[in-house]
């Protein structure tokens, strides 16, 4: 089978196309035969070695679609021949790709693999950010990221939520349209000297030197919740001075602590998509080959929507 690793951190030059032994599911795992595969800021990240690094060589986890052909020992919700989606923890730029099993959940009938790696992690952590600020209709929430898969989702997902007011900040003049497309109520760039009215959440997929900028952007009281690989600092005293709040996401803790509402967020995001309420964008299609042009789009911020791999 083929697979992607990365022997050096560095660009997506870096990125090898390899021969490998077939992998084999263990106790709670499934062994699935991708049929479309996730690319994430995260990941392009950690091939430059951000965040302390991944250990070397290189393996990128992230989200699969397609169908299980075995079973690791203890699985008993899934069969031979369902079609699945998964986070993977072992490896997701592959032909075949172990995911445990809890992290995973049938596609709907009709439901396209492509259609499922936009929809679920990316809507997952969109509604677990939206959750977790808990925004009231009559306020406002701007979305960083907001063109990223997670971004567009959130953005329409808070207009579905009922939130009076959107703001999207993206780094370029020529997602405004898509975005304005996704419900987005207001569109505001990284570099602007303005970002309209403060507003009373912000949900942070970005970070890094951008992080500071966006608790400025909240109102006295406001909230952010920060769920970015991108790390970033902000003084403690600007959160006293404005009462401001910043609240940590991750996917892992939320997925198990909370794992009623993770359930029914699954639920729900496949209602809203079916149903045409929601609608996942797929900026590009590309070979599982051609891993390393993924990653050139995530890291020129070039995508609306998700980037995903087909093997």
């Amino acid at each position: 089978m083929r697979r992607v690793r990365f022997y050096e951190y560095g660009g997506p030059e870096v990125l090898r196309v390899e021969e490998a032994e077939e992998p084999t599911a263990g106790p709670g795992e499934l062994l699935v035969r991708t049929e479309a595969i996730g690319v994430t800021l995260p990941s392009v990240r950690k091939v430059r070695g951000e965040g302390g690094g991944t250990p070397l060589p290189g393996i990128l986890g992230g989200e699969v679609a397609g169908e299980v052909v075995a079973l690791g020992p203890g699985v008993t919700d899934f069969a031979v021949g369902d079609r699945v989606t998964s986070l993977t923890f072992t490896g997701s730029y592959t032909e075949l790709a172990v995911a445990p099993a809890v992290m995973a959940g049938r596609l709907p009938d009709g439901a396209s693999a492509v259609q499922a790696v936009a929809l679920v992690r990316s809507g997952q952590v969109a509604l677990a950010a939206l959750a977790t600020a808990r925004p009231a209709p009559a306020e406002s929430v701007l979305i960083t990221g907001a063109a990223s898969g997670v971004g567009h989702l959130a953005v329409q997902l808070a207009k579905i939520q009922g939130v009076e007011r959107v703001v999207a900040a993206v780094s370029s003049p020529a997602k405004a349209d898509f975005l304005r497309a996704q419900g987005a109520d207001e569109v505001v760039l990284y570099d602007s000297e303005d970002w309209g009215e403060p507003v009373d959440v912000v949900l942070d997929g970005v970070g890094g030197d951008l992080l500071p900028r966006a608790v400025a952007a909240l109102a006295p009281g406001g909230r952010m919740v920060f769920f970015g690989s991108g790390g970033g600092t902000v003084p403690a005293f600007d959160l006293l001075a404005g009462a401001k709040t910043i609240t940590g996401l991750t996917m892992a803790r939320f997925s198990t602590t909370q794992r009623e509402l993770y359930d029914r967020h699954g639920e729900l995001l496949w209602e809203l998509a079916l149903s045409g309420r929601l609608r996942p964008a797929v900026h590009a299609e590309i070979p599982l080959a051609e891993a390393a042009r993924a990653h050139e789009i995530i890291e020129a911020r070039a995508n609306c929507g998700k980037v995903v791999l087909l093997p």
